[in-house]
């Protein structure tokens, strides 16, 4: 039973302000000794490092498409732990899932999931009376949906405030806060969204300490601390990462979640294993850090050291050589495109990675990983382990995937099938090797990736708290 006190932060839609309000709500309620748990709705990997700024705790996920819905509860009360409050920014308009299916991976659907009061976020600087029919509207479309008050943001004058608080006073949603417009509060994005911390970090702590006196200063937080503390215990279990990868057994990643009833069940469960125990000591698995590879999920790391691993992080940037006694090697998302000169500059490392590739030693790479061991990136040598180039485009690649498997890995065996979500602005010429990592079955049929020798890179961003025996396989490989 979870009885932390937790609100969502919602919106109408994108661009309404939900980063600014949720990232200061979490710096104030910190700021005044609370422990805070910052949660982002969907696959987003970068607002969840400005939540860690804010709190000092890492910045989670709740993906109810990659993951399944049955395992949000548990993931929110595995971060949330030991916490005084848990603000969950959402994802989109508080209604908008993925594409075609309903109300799945939706701010809506999740904070029904966590039994949350749902807070919106409304940017008011274009209308008046009309914000009350917009909030009535969104209060009263899902009776499910607990709306417990609105915050107004891009307020221009008193006059314009004093219009507002009017028409809202006819809707019966209260109003918990209002936000004058601060320009001192943008935070720079780019052409993937927001620039994450880890390469802005004293602008971005500038910036989470605006959005925290900026809510401070236009906010009752004694009333949304009220509203959060009203929320009723959540049922059910916490997520362990021991437990997860003691139950998939290690014999093969567990298949993708059902839409309906989640994880099916691994065929062959074994007792769980305190990490490390019973095998061979833990094997290093060193872990891309640092400005050019900033996308991961507190998760993998967890289940990487839950399966026995010593995960040691290094950043290509700036390291030489892999760490010491490395087995494994984890690449994740991020932005070599920015990077590419000083990644390709490190030519130390790129061999050192290139001969542990050639070895045979287990390699993931994501999206930016998988960029990083190709031959070149907008024609500057990269690790040269892939036979491909690749280089920036003007279209956007975005949205859930569903896969399978299709050649046997060090993450999955043939037949697998995950959920992932595709985040690039790149092409890599050509798109799959001659043993492709996925076949993608969502939105379209087509190969994906590349498997060769202990190397699976991808496009692919997978949440491995839906498939915990991708850890437990990759470090079984690393053992030898």
């Amino acid at each position: 039973m979870v009885t932390v006190p937790r609100l969502v932060i919602a919106a109408p839609s994108s661009g309404s302000g939900k980063t600014t309000v949720a990232t200061g709500l979490m710096a104030a309620f910190a700021g005044r000794g609370l422990a805070v748990s910052g949660h982002k709705v969907g696959p987003d990997y970068i607002d969840p490092g400005y939540h860690t700024l804010a709190t000092g705790r890492p910045g989670r996920n709740l993906d109810a498409y990659m993951c399944g819905p049955e395992l949000i509860a548990p993931l929110f009360a595995h971060g949330a732990q030991g916490c005084d409050l848990a603000v969950v920014e959402g994802v989109m308009g508080l209604y908008d899932g993925a594409s075609g299916l309903g109300e799945l991976a939706s701010t809506a659907q999740v904070a029904k999931l966590l039994r949350a009061p749902v807070v919106l976020v409304v940017d008011a600087s274009s209308q008046s009376r009309s914000v009350a029919a917009l909030v009535h509207g969104f209060a009263s479309w899902d009776p499910q949906v607990r709306s417990g008050g609105v915050i107004l943001n891009k307020v221009g004058s008193d006059r314009h405030e004093a219009l507002l608080r009017e028409a809202l006073d006819e809707s019966g949603v209260p109003v918990l806060g209002v936000l004058r417009r601060a320009e001192q509060m943008a935070v720079v994005s780019r052409h993937l969204g927001l620039v994450p911390v880890a390469e802005r970090r004293g602008d971005a702590v500038a910036a989470v300490a605006a959005m925290g006196a900026q809510v401070l200063a236009g906010c009752d937080l004694d009333a949304v601390l009220a509203l959060a503390r009203s929320a009723p215990s959540l049922p059910g279990a916490v997520w362990s990462a021991a437990e997860a990868v003691g139950a998939c057994g290690g014999a093969v990643p567990l298949p993708a979640p059902s839409l309906d009833r989640g994880p099916v069940p691994d065929p062959a469960p074994r007792t769980p294993q305190a990490p490390g125990s019973g095998a061979k000591e833990a094997p290093v698995v060193a872990v891309a850090s640092g400005a050019a590879f900033t996308f991961s999920y507190a998760e993998h790391s967890e289940l990487l050291a839950a399966a026995g691993a010593e995960v040691v992080p290094f950043d290509p940037l700036r390291d030489g050589e892999l760490p010491e006694g490395t087995r494994g090697l984890v690449i994740g998302g991020g932005f070599p495109e920015v990077y590419a000169p000083e990644l390709s500059a490190n030519e130390p490392l790129r061999k050192a990675v290139a001969e542990l590739a050639v070895s045979g030693a287990p390699v993931a790479a994501e999206c930016a990983g998988l960029l990083y061991l190709a031959r070149s990136l907008d024609g500057l040598p990269m690790c040269g382990v892939l036979d491909a180039e690749a280089r920036m485009s003007e279209r956007l690649t975005l949205g859930y995937r569903d896969a399978v498997a299709l050649s046997d890995s060090a993450l999955a065996a043939a037949g697998t099938r995950m959920r992932g979500h595709e985040f690039h602005r790149t092409v890599l010429e050509p798109g799959a090797g001659d043993e492709p990592a996925w076949g993608m079955h969502r939105p379209e049929r087509r190969v994906e990736g590349f498997v060769q020798r202990g190397v699976h890179a991808s496009y692919l961003h997978t949440h491995w708290a839906s498939a915990p025996g991708t850890a437990r396989r990759f470090v079984e490989r690393c053992k030898g």
